[in-house]
């Protein structure tokens, strides 16, 4: 079961989740987001980031520059939510979409094996809502293609949303936060332990 922290601004937490074994850190490259993070103030946690962690950059219609910029500072996943530009060499994509109309659809199709991200819809914010999404819908999407599962997750309700949807891996922001972009270490250790006993 992958573990995904997100929002990651301060690299003392970015070196605490590493510590509990998170598979990947998210941090948000759209300047509207309260978590956002410039590239400039990237570099220096993502030099500290261990070899084995996946980096993440959260873009929002971005343009392919803004994608090559974040590569080339260490990012190596562009989570996208919106338009998908073309990607640079050795940039992988992760689709961030919200649970289309119908029961297991998403709301844009995604081709052959490419990994999604099912978060909960907001026009907005983009993400990192608190929100949580239908997890009886996101079951029946998970059952057709690998997904990880965004929106809402917190220590106290992550395993029951695993038992329930069975995604391949879940993604916590605002759940492990004491103010925006600021995780608690508590909530994150608890997060993990969580999803490890139910993974």
């Amino acid at each position: 079961m992958t573990i995904k922290i997100c929002g990651i601004t301060q690299v003392e937490d970015a070196l605490a989740a590493a510590a509990m074994g998170v598979h990947a850190l998210g941090f948000v490259l759209w300047a509207k987001s309260p978590r956002a993070i410039t590239v400039a103030a990237l570099a220096p946690i993502l030099a500290k980031v261990p070899p084995l962690v996946t980096t993440v950059g959260v873009f929002v219609d971005p343009t392919e520059r803004e994608i090559v910029v974040a590569r080339d500072a260490g990012i190596q996943v562009a989570q996208v939510h919106g338009a998908v530009p073309p990607l640079p060499a050795g940039m992988r994509l992760l689709r961030a979409l919200t649970l289309g109309p119908g029961d297991g659809t998403l709301s844009s199709e995604v081709t052959g094996e490419t990994p999604v991200l099912v978060d909960a819809h907001d026009p907005v914010k983009r993400g990192g809502t608190g929100c949580t999404v239908d997890w009886g819908r996101a079951r029946l999407v998970a059952r057709k293609r690998s997904i990880i599962l965004a929106g809402g997750l917190t220590p106290e309700n992550v395993g029951a949303a695993i038992q329930t949807v069975r995604p391949d891996g879940v993604d916590v922001s605002s759940g492990v936060e004491r103010a925006p972009g600021r995780k608690d270490h508590d909530k994150l250790a608890a997060f993990v332990a969580a999803v490890r006993a139910h993974a």
